[in-house]
């Protein structure tokens, strides 16, 4: 195995100022040739600009070699080729056109033009993924957002191939033939969204006929050895019903020429938004039953993606410094249009539950920084793919639509496509297009909630009199310090519209009797229509999820609710006092025991499905990071005993069922009968009635017999023979990661230093290796991840090293020492400056980690 250091792809904002206010870009011919047997393709790209005065620029192109550069019929040679740039010479003003003919590489970290073979039949497939920077890696082109491009595409193709790009084809080989795919123009698009996907994909079609008659093509292509289990009619359903509303509620229609959607192998995110062409994990294919919380994150990913046709790829930022109104705007028009236009009508808690817990987690780290946040350089980008920009974005965006009203917020949507369709804006244009709608002021909004940094914290101030009739009632607003905030700096307070909801017994439930809304407007807004009430048991500030913000329970409802939380009948409200709940865990306010008290006391089977299995995980969490040492036996043990009881009494092939047994065996390793029982399950013994222990379930139940070191490789290798699949090889990956063995760590260890191991399977090997419960075992390996640093960040992608930083992090190691280690790395001013935001998260969770588990100690 040989490596080489790692080319850094970076493009800075001034210098595509600088080109974008030298040039306009025509077209972008390009012609690649693929081969099923080589790991590098022949591109030929040709590009037609526009000079608007004089000066010299640079093509974007990463190549394993340029053999040509021909400017304006003139070979130029390669002196001028870098490492990842093209050099260009003074250029006149006026038309001019270049071709350079490179061989690329293809690649395996998810990024460029990726190349997987599958090991179930030696088949290959290839896809593109160029968001926000890596169009460059397939073909020479001018690679920013705005200076968008028609591309005319051709490929050649071997036989048995399908290629798909965002445009229709024109011209394609005989059925069965190797040969040339041509496609039509795009319209200007810029080029992270322009696309190309080949290989042996198996392909089925339909159509989208609109009562009009105007009809679109849809398509939907997955590898062939996952053909049989594509459930096709789903995805056209949510498609058609995707596209009637989102032309509906934008007043145009889908602005492109066809509609497919390709499943790809080892896609490195959730789907990439290429129009025509809009590409899927694999994750959101089904081999073995799931619970439908995966299906209903498949269909809001669905439609986030379409939300983008309009959003980001008719209309696109200037510049990534907006990339969160890109990413937020489809975050939340996919929850909306899911609650208007599917079966998941309650989206908005899923929403409360998922992405908005997400927000506040990175809103709350060192690395947080405003919404609308300045990207120097793409290097920055790749870091704010995070919950900022979707989640507390698409949050921000729900508060803006109470502020303004859903009404007036489509209508100015409306007008911002109308007025910009096929251009680059900026987050000015869009806001203007609001106020126009709305008639509210919003430049003071936006610096209030897209230009600062942090989350309030709301809670209420109540004295009640002799009778529990509140006589005074006062929502105040803070400002939390984190911890570590080293200068202070004046609270920011924002304005918020919200509700109040008060609960009142109802035999032997919990109903919402009061509902109050509100503009909370500073530190304190009194709330008169709460004076004279009886005080109600719970009172839910933020009711239904209008704001963005935290909650200070107060002591009556958190009473109430450790014990009758089940009883409330809204799932909003459950939702919402479940997160506030957890919040106090994380903020160190709140034992790590207690919270599993208010989980086996509370958390039953009838809870949404998604929000009852991510309140499995945070019971479990609430275990293995946040209590202290000397508690975590019993709390597994009563958490394993609450797992056991429910699942007595599931339904039978319900999904809860299955939630439940995937649940259990995460716990199993705090019982030897258990993990007896456990082990049964995989040889077919006591199976509950109407459990299908499937493919996917036999590897989770495999994974944690492995990592509770009951399985060793032999059981591995068995499981394997039933299914050699990449995925299932991924699944034992990680299951050998996760033995409880110092030699399986070190496999792992070096498994992970080899730069072709996929992406995909390194995430699985690094899950499996870093086990919190395995401290002792992983003590080796403490000290060595910060020796590794350097020599992963040397060699290995941008992305990649980011990942492996987080993912190998050594909480298991948690306790003063490891927090001085970090600091010593941290003190180095030549860090490099996304390591650096990295090992700032992972110190914040490593403090959070010490304080609640000292708070557990304390409470528990």
């Amino acid at each position: 195995m040989t490596t080489t250091d790692a080319v850094r792809e970076n493009l800075t904002r001034e210098e595509a100022i600088a080109r974008r206010d030298l040039l306009e870009v025509e077209r972008t011919r390009v012609h690649l040739e693929l081969a099923a047997d080589a790991e590098t393709f022949r591109s030929t790209a040709t590009v037609t600009f526009t000079v608007r005065g004089s000066g010299s620029t640079f093509l974007d192109c990463t190549a394993v070699e340029v053999h040509r550069v021909v400017l304006d019929g003139e070979d130029l040679g390669t002196a001028g080729v870098s490492a990842t740039r093209v050099a260009l010479p003074e250029l006149a003003p006026g038309r001019h056109e270049v071709t350079v003919e490179a061989t690329m590489a293809h690649r395996h970290e998810g990024e460029g033009l990726h190349r997987f073979v599958d090991p179930s039949d030696g088949l290959v497939y290839l896809h593109s993924q160029f968001e926000p920077f890596d169009a460059h890696l397939v073909f020479a082109c001018f690679d920013q957002p705005d200076l968008r491009t028609v591309l005319e595409l051709s490929v050649d193709a071997p036989e048995g191939w399908v290629v798909v790009s965002n445009e229709p084809a024109t011209e394609r080989p005989a059925e069965g033939t190797a040969g040339r795919w041509a496609f039509a123009p795009t319209p200007p698009i810029p080029t992270y969204i322009t696309a190309v996907v080949a290989g042996a994909y198996a392909s089925v079609h339909d159509r989208h006929v609109r009562p009009d008659g105007r009809a679109t093509e849809l398509g939907l292509h997955v590898r062939r050895s996952l053909a049989e289990h594509l459930d096709h009619e789903e995805w056209f359903a949510l498609t058609r019903a995707g596209l009637d509303w989102f032309e509906g509620a934008f007043g145009m229609p889908y602005p492109f020429t066809k509609y497919d959607q390709l499943l790809v192998p080892e896609f490195s995110a959730g789907a990439m938004e290429n129009p025509g062409c809009v590409t899927f994990s694999e994750n959101y294919v089904f081999r073995s039953r799931v619970t439908d919380a995966l299906r209903e994150r498949r269909a809001e990913t669905l439609l986030h993606e379409m939300a983008h046709m309009w959003f980001g790829d008719l209309v696109t930022m200037r510049w990534w410094d907006d990339l969160w109104l890109n990413e937020s705007f489809a975050t939340f028009m996919s929850v909306l249009c899911q609650t208007s236009a599917t079966r998941w009508h309650d989206a908005w808690v899923t929403f409360v539950d998922a992405e908005k817990a997400w927000a506040k987690l990175q809103d709350q780290l060192p690395s947080t920084h405003p919404i609308a946040d300045e990207m120097p350089d793409v290097e920055s980008v790749h870091q704010n793919f995070d919950g900022i920009t979707y989640a507390k974005g698409a949050s921000v965006l729900r508060q803006l639509v109470a502020w303004v009203g859903q009404d007036a917020f489509l209508a100015g949507c409306r007008a911002y496509f109308a007025e910009h369709a096929w251009s680059n804006t900026e987050l000015t244009d869009f806001l203007g297009a609001l106020e126009g709608a709305s008639g509210r002021e919003l430049a003071g909004w936006a610096d209030e909630w897209l230009r600062t940094t942090g989350i309030n914290r709301l809670g209420l101030e109540l004295t009640t009199d002799d009778e529990g009739r509140i006589t005074a009632a006062t929502l105040v607003q803070e400002d939390p310090a984190p911890a570590w905030r080293s200068e202070p700096r004046p609270p920011v307070l924002r304005r918020h519209r919200l509700a109040i909801g008060g609960y009142e017994r109802d035999g032997a439930v919990l109903r919402r009797t009061t509902r109050i809304e509100l503009d909370a407007v500073g530190e304190r807004t009194d709330v008169p229509e709460l004076v004279g009430l009886v005080r109600p048991p719970v009172l839910v500030v933020n009711d239904d999820d209008l704001t963005y913000t935290k909650v200070r329970v107060d002591d009556v409802t958190l009473a109430t609710i450790e014990h009758e939380l089940a009883a409330i009948v809204e799932p909003m409200a459950r939702a919402l006092l479940w997160g506030d709940a957890w919040d106090l865990v994380r903020d160190g306010e709140l034992a790590a025991s207690r919270f599993v008290t208010l989980i086996t006391t509370n958390l039953r089977a009838d809870e949404p499905i998604g929000v009852l299995q991510r309140l499995l995980q945070r019971g479990h969490g609430a275990v293995e990071r946040y209590a202290a040492e000397a508690n975590r036996p019993a709390l597994r043990v009563r958490l394993l005993a609450h797992a056991r009881d429910l699942l007595a009494t599931a339904e039978g092939g319900s999904d809860v069922q299955l939630a439940l047994v995937r649940h259990w065996a995460a716990l199993a390793d705090a019982d030897a009968a258990d993990l007896d029982r456990l082990a049964g399950l995989l040889e077919g013994r006591d199976v509950p009635a109407g459990l299908s222990v499937d493919t996917d379930l036999r590897w989770a139940l495999l994974g944690a017999l492995a990592r509770a070191g009951r399985v060793g490789e032999d059981a591995i290798v068995v499981e394997l023979a039933r299914d050699d699949t990449d995925l299932g090889r991924r699944s034992a990956a990680y299951a050998r990661a996760a033995r409880p063995l110092l030699a399986a760590k070190e496999t792992a260890w070096e498994l992970l230093m080899d730069p072709e191991l996929p992406l995909a399977t390194s995430r699985q090997v690094w899950a499996g290796l870093a086990q919190l419960d395995q401290a002792e075992v992983l003590a080796p390996f403490t000290e060595r991840y910060f020796t590794t640093l350097p020599r992963v960040w040397r060699e290995r992608s941008l992305d990649w090293s980011i990942e492996w930083s987080a993912g190998t992090f050594p909480h298991w190691a948690a306790g003063p020492g490891l927090v001085e280690r970090v600091d010593a790395v941290l003190a180095d001013a030549g860090l490099a400056r996304p390591l650096r935001r990295v090992l700032l998260e992972q110190r914040d969770t490593l403090m959070r980690t010490l304080a609640a588990r000292d708070r557990d100690a304390r409470d528990g």
